[in-house]
């Protein structure tokens, strides 16, 4: 199908920076395991929706990576449109969703920060409890990295 120089020049450039977001996913997805073997569920970072932790976002984002870079790859080798039309059609989907994701934040900020704050309030209360060891571990790396107390200020501990 691709005939020429050119045409397989783009060819095998599509191909290479494919197969790098493909690496990319797997390095994600690597850091993703590796957070869940070593730290758990240390990083809750949504105390009502325990699923949402660093290593869990970690992995979706590397198992998506990964399977769109795979399909971008087998699409340029094979030359294959009904691969190339998923991986397009995949990457469409992937930046409206960023977009959407973008605008929302951006036109519901307010609302955002006030479901933060109720949720840190949350977990703060939660801290020391059992069964709350990765909330109680997040706290303790927060306010020592960051060398601040509580959600406000330290008089939210009170």
């Amino acid at each position: 199908m691709v005939e020429g120089g050119c045409g397989k020049c783009i060819q095998y450039l599509m191909f290479t920076f494919n197969l790098l977001f493909w690496l990319a996913g797997c390095g994600i997805l690597g850091v993703g395991i590796w957070l869940r073997v070593t730290q758990g569920d240390f990083a809750t970072l949504v105390p009502s929706i325990p699923f949402v932790t660093a290593p869990n976002l970690c992995i979706i984002a590397g198992v998506i990576v990964m399977v769109v870079g795979f399909i971008g790859c087998c699409g340029a080798l094979k030359e294959n449109k009904c691969l190339l039309l998923t991986f397009f059609v995949m990457l469409f989907i992937i930046f409206c969703l960023e977009i959407t994701a973008g605008a929302l934040a951006y036109v519901y900020r307010d609302h955002l920060e006030k479901f933060a704050r109720e949720d840190l309030t949350r977990g703060m209360n939660q801290y020391g409890m059992t069964g709350q060891s990765g909330l109680t571990r997040a706290w303790d790396l927060f306010q020592t990295e960051k060398h601040c107390c509580g959600v406000n200020n330290s008089t939210d501990w009170l």
